[in-house]
């Protein structure tokens, strides 16, 4: 028997106007009835984004820029038993509830689900597939892979790191050595691959790789920012 949980969905923003409701509206798609919370937290001052959501039910904060600030503020007010870290352009497969909320009852205190980006390009299938592989061994999931994490698990552990680039693998790295299990679970969320598409793929996915190499090997957020977000100012 399957117990009830439930969930607080937190979504960092920063000029998203343009697609929040399609993402909020998907999540009321496949959420589970009156088990769920909504949480959108606006790195933009002016909340330029949480400006735009129709739905009264979603909470609207805002906070200084930066996916681990603006994420703990957003778990700073939320009620749920699980937290599901959610970017912008990242859609939940539709089984995403009842899939988490088997692998906590199983004993998981963490996890997310593997890559799949909204392409019919061949070549993201060979992203998909080393994103996937790379996953599975370390067990490092990035943040546009649906992070979820028990309530309790986050606030032993204070939370994400308030560093501008890395905070999900810098926090995933903190459950490992804390020896908490961290699944993988193998429904595929579908990401935007409009970063990519920008960039071009072959740029972008050798400056991730090279940004997720130097921080392992040691390197500060604070330098490594600049190689992924040029025009970053700092505050």
């Amino acid at each position: 028997m399957t117990t009830r949980v439930s969930f607080s969905i937190i979504i960092p923003v920063l000029n998203e106007a343009s697609i929040v409701n399609n993402t909020i509206r998907h999540i009321h798609e496949i959420a589970p009835p009156d088990d769920f919370e909504i949480i959108v937290v606006d790195g933009d001052s002016g909340g330029s984004t949480v400006r735009c959501i129709g739905d009264e039910k979603v909470a609207k904060l805002t906070s200084p820029k930066g996916r681990g600030r603006q994420m703990n503020k957003g778990a700073s007010v939320a009620t749920g038993d699980i937290f599901l870290f959610l970017h912008t352009d990242t859609e939940l497969p539709g089984e995403a509830f009842r899939k988490i909320a088997a692998s906590v009852e199983a004993g998981g205190s963490a996890g997310a689900f593997d890559l799949g980006i909204k392409s019919e390009r061949r070549i993201f299938r060979l992203i998909e597939h080393m994103v996937d592989l790379r996953t599975r061994l370390a067990r490092l999931p990035y943040g546009d892979q649906a992070i979820f994490v028990r309530r309790d698990v986050f606030e032993i552990l204070g939370g994400y790191s308030e560093i501008p680039i890395m905070e999900d693998v810098e926090f995933m790295r903190r459950l490992k050595r804390s020896g908490y299990k961290i699944e993988i679970l193998p429904e595929k969320v579908q990401t935007s691959p409009r970063r990519w598409e920008e960039e071009g793929v072959l740029t972008c996915t050798l400056r991730n790789w090279t940004i997720m190499t130097l921080y392992l090997l040691g390197r500060s957020p604070e330098k490594l920012v600049r190689h992924y977000y040029p025009d970053w100012d700092g505050r």
